[in-house]
């Protein structure tokens, strides 16, 4: 017997981060200050911030220096060269916070980023001290306070991209530079609009439905996630996204929700994101569940930020029916990624994988029920079938369990 240990499994993003040097990430980061002030600083009290990433990440205070820096920095160090053909983490989160810094600040949706060098493989960054992470909120005892935080998110994500619609070029000459210093492609040439090629999505997950779960996908379905792997690799809609929407990327301050941890920053479709409000925090490791009513809650506070750069979002049924495909489409990728691990489950947990399938299925039937265009019918009824099977082998009665603040 096998039990769905899936909400628990560590995420690889973080293996060997262990090993790396705090000394190491300190030296690289006096090193490009120095650099940059053209004068020696000095660091002290390096505290190990524990980072999820392939990053060192240290917390270190500022003891000499002859200029007003902050009293304490962040520093994010990758050891070792970049990879030739594999995507630089490093080359994405400096030029994701090389564009953030090029803004004003009430644009700024990240910490400022103070110094940096492709040769160290280094980031020092502004310290926001120790606020309380979205995750934070959402793992308390206070459900006002975690609403009033995941509304928050809502709307800075509207915010960031709104700032960086018109950005791109200017985030890929980035990368391009930090890319080539680093000697190594950027890896960017591929759609990562979902983790994989949208087409790679709709062209294995019908087989794996069919083998899996003995579920035959209607060709309205087919249609709907065609629609969608097209729209999401066209130009429209596109602007820059920390694709890691995960609740602990992000601190939660006076002055609203911030963004952390860029390594795989870029510019894909904002259509993506906005479906992460739909089937909250997907990628995450450890996803769990939000009450009734507070996606559409978040997806009306993103709306609100960015109708007037794109008015077609004005349109209740074009923002709908963009929305009900990109779901479809997340939904699937989660179901490619998750369902072949979870073959010799049984007992599952409502914390798992397993439940965190049932309830976002559930959630498409929902979706694609109230909608009155042609087809999303046959949408309803593929994702509750689907759900179905999922629940009478992992259940019955599975849902994924709601976030503590909320329960």
């Amino acid at each position: 017997m096998t039990v769905d240990t899936s909400s628990t499994d560590d995420s690889t993003l973080g293996a060997g981060a262990e090993f790396l040097s705090i000394e190491a990430a300190v030296a690289a980061a006096e090193a490009v200050l120095s650099q940059r002030f053209g004068s020696t600083i000095t660091l002290i009290d390096a505290e190990d911030l524990a980072g999820s990433g392939p990053a060192t990440v240290v917390r270190a205070r500022v003891d000499s220096s002859p200029f007003a820096l902050p009293r304490t920095l962040v520093i994010k160090h990758y050891p070792g060269p970049a990879r030739p053909g594999q995507d630089d983490a490093f080359a994405r989160e400096a030029a994701s916070y090389q564009l953030f810094t090029a803004l004003s600040p009430e644009d700024r949706m990240c910490p400022e980023l103070l110094a940096h060098g492709a040769d160290h493989r280094v980031l020092v960054i502004d310290d926001f001290g120790r606020m309380p992470t979205l995750e934070d909120k959402l793992c308390g005892g206070d459900s006002r306070a975690a609403e009033t935080a995941l509304l928050s998110w809502a709307r800075s994500l509207g915010r960031l991209h709104f700032s960086t619609a018109n950005r791109e070029a200017d985030f890929n000459a980035l990368l391009r530079r930090l890319s080539s210093r680093g000697r190594a492609g950027d890896g960017g040439s591929r759609d990562h609009s979902v983790g994989v090629a949208p087409g790679e999505v709709t062209a294995l997950v019908p087989a794996l439905l069919a083998q899996a779960l003995a579920v035959t996908v209607p060709e309205p379905v087919h249609q709907a996630a065609d629609r969608a792997a097209k729209l999401l690799t066209a130009g429209a809609y596109r602007a820059f996204s920390p694709v890691d929407l995960w609740p602990d990327n992000n601190l939660v301050t006076d002055a609203g929700l911030r963004f952390l941890d860029f390594e795989r920053g870029r510019v894909r479709s904002a259509l993506i994101d906005a479906a992460h409000l739909r089937v909250p925090f997907v990628t995450d490791p450890h996803p769990l569940a939000l009450p009734a009513g507070m996606s559409e809650a978040m997806v009306a506070a993103w709306r609100a930020e960015i109708v007037g750069l794109w008015p077609d979002f004005g349109d209740d049924d074009t923002l709908e029916g963009h929305l009900l495909d990109t779901e479809l489409l997340l939904i699937w990728h989660a179901t490619r990624t998750h369902l072949p691990a979870l073959a010799d489950v049984s007992n599952a947990s409502r914390t798992g994988k397993a439940a965190a399938l049932v309830t976002w299925w559930l959630g498409l039937a929902e979706h694609a029920g109230h909608s009155e265009r042609d087809g999303d019918d046959a949408v309803a009824e593929h994702a509750a079938t689907v759900a179905d099977v999922l629940d009478a082998r992992f259940g019955p009665g599975l849902r994924l369990e709601l976030y503590p603040a909320f329960r």
